[in-house]
């Protein structure tokens, strides 16, 4: 419950401030006696959906450690290892500062990595992995992470979904405003091309906001899984094939198990080494797990 609660008043914070800035510089108005100012209608939403994409990177290392409890390690510990580890393979990726490594409770076997840049990424592994995995196939997980640093995902992903957001949100409000005048008909004639600001208006866009999210899903989730090829690729270049195929062929066998739901937000699903998630293939961020081996075998999207 505190984590949601948390994770409720971070959203509500993003909104405050994009809302602030947004009417500091003037952005926000795009309807009129006319009807829809599409120019404005874009700024705005380019302004809401890229504005809170990148303000969730910014935060993205905060919201691991407060939403799912990430203790950072340092190299003298417990896990001086896993830092020496993490260290070693970043250095090998030709990342100039090194991640932080954090642990964090969880019967899952997974790992995630997250951060607003290369130079100030977070990798994470649950308790879970440490515990069911030996070193080389943490070592495969461990490179795949780094490879998901190297290769900027974080910041494409967030590129992507910022632009995704932008024409939902766009075309949900077109959309809406031709439902409104159509449903309008021939009544109050001098009103049908305003852009009015009514319940039912402001329903009607979050109705299509839904609709073209759920239609935008597979796309997103479509580059998502091709960048967990990448990375697979990535992570065999750094560890070598065999480890990083050893970690995906004991990710198989510990799937499914029974763990709670610990994803805090969709920035760090996608960063995750594998997904619960596929039953629902075609929105699923990962691929299947015989499809990454298969692909690593015949060395397809090897860069």
């Amino acid at each position: 419950m505190k984590r949601w609660i948390l994770f409720f008043l971070v959203n509500i914070l993003v909104m405050l401030t994009l809302s602030i800035v947004g009417s500091l510089l003037g952005i926000g108005r795009y309807g009129g006696p006319y009807g829809i100012n599409y120019q404005s209608l874009m700024i705005f939403c380019l302004f809401w959906g890229m504005g809170g994409a990148f303000i969730s990177l910014l935060l993205s290392k905060f919201m691991a450690k407060m939403f799912m409890g990430v203790r950072v390690i340092k190299e003298r510990g417990q896990y001086d290892q896993l830092v020496s580890m993490v260290h070693r393979l970043a250095k090998k990726g030709g990342i100039e500062k090194m991640p932080e490594v954090g642990v964090y409770e969880s019967s899952d076997v997974n790992a995630f990595a997250t951060g607003a840049t290369k130079n100030s990424a977070l990798v994470a592994v649950s308790t879970g992995l440490l515990q069911r995995m030996n070193e080389a196939e943490v070592e495969g997980v461990i490179a795949h992470e780094i490879t998901h640093i190297t290769n900027g995902d974080m910041i494409t992903m967030t590129l992507i979904q910022g632009v995704v957001n932008a024409f939902v949100m766009f075309l949900s409000r077109i959309a809406a405003f031709a439902l409104s005048n159509a449903l309008r008909g021939d009544r109050d004639e001098d009103n049908r091309s305003s852009f009015g600001g009514g319940f039912m208006q402001i329903m009607m866009v979050h109705v299509f906001e839904m609709i073209f999210g759920l239609m935008a899903l597979p796309l997103v989730a479509w580059f998502s899984r091709y960048r967990e090829f990448r990375a697979d690729s990535g992570g065999a270049r750094l560890a070598g094939k065999e480890k990083m195929i050893a970690a995906l062929q004991r990710l198989k066998q510990c799937y499914p198990i029974t763990a709670e739901v610990q994803d805090a937000t969709s920035g760090m699903q996608a960063m995750q080494i594998s997904s619960r998630s596929n039953f629902l293939k075609w929105i699923s961020t990962h691929p299947d797990l015989d499809r990454r081996i298969s692909a690593l075998m015949k060395n397809e999207f090897a860069r």
